[in-house]
């Protein structure tokens, strides 16, 4: 469980900080859409750091 959690922590905030530049890259630099990609990185860290951690555990 551990290894799971630091992974999330690591793996969600990466994800979230790639959506942001994408969102940025697009031109949306209002707030609304930057915290929307935030919370889109967030939640498709999980099955992503899932899988990863079901893949170090073997």
């Amino acid at each position: 469980m551990f290894l799971l959690l630091a992974l999330y922590a690591m793996g969600g905030t990466t994800l979230a900080g790639v959506f942001i530049v994408a969102a940025l890259t697009a031109g949306y630099t209002t707030a609304q859409p930057i915290i929307w990609a935030a919370v889109a990185g967030f939640i498709v860290a999980l099955p992503v750091v899932w899988v990863v951690n079901r893949k170090l555990r073997g």
